[in-house]
């Protein structure tokens, strides 16, 4: 068993997230979040191992991951970008948050940088409008946004990862 990138993932990793979950029903759903935390992302692999230690179809546990936009297929860079696209972001500005992004990093939706460093995923809502407009990075909100301050914001990540 072979993720799509051809590499073979420790799949001992997940013992842990089976084990607390062992016997509870409708548990899925945790046990890709869980396995997601571990990997980043969801391989091949990791899919089929889940619907053989739990019973499923790979088509059933493909199904529930595809759902949920929560869920990843491919690795994600090393900063995840989640710009707002929901109203009251977009009335604020968001649409030039994307074009920041797009003509500083050559970004778009869903896909990462070539050196691996950053990701974007345009979302619905992240809820915090009053915020707004708001980018997400790894899970840190970014309130009131704007094209200068993305610029800086870029830079401080480029500069804290060169540093690592």
């Amino acid at each position: 068993m072979c993720s799509s990138s051809g590499i073979q993932n420790d799949l001992t990793r997940l013992d842990p997230v089976f084990a607390e979950y062992e016997g509870v029903y409708g548990s899925l759903i945790s046990i890709l979040q869980g396995a997601q935390d571990i990997y980043g992302y969801l391989p091949d692999d990791v899919l089929l191992y889940i619907a053989e230690k739990t019973g499923n179809t790979i088509a059933q546990v493909r199904g529930v991951a595809t759902f949920y936009a929560q869920f990843r297929f491919a690795p994600v860079g090393k900063y995840l970008f989640q710009l707002c696209a929901g109203t009251a972001c977009h009335v604020n500005g968001s649409e030039a948050l994307l074009a920041t992004l797009e003509s500083e990093l050559g970004l778009t939706d869903g896909k990462t940088t070539e050196d691996g460093l950053f990701t974007l995923n345009v979302v619905a809502c992240l809820g915090c409008c009053s915020l707004s407009p708001v980018l997400m990075v790894n899970g840190e909100v970014h309130s009131s946004m704007t094209p200068a301050k993305l610029r800086e914001l870029i830079a401080e990540l480029r500069t804290k990862s060169e540093q690592i």
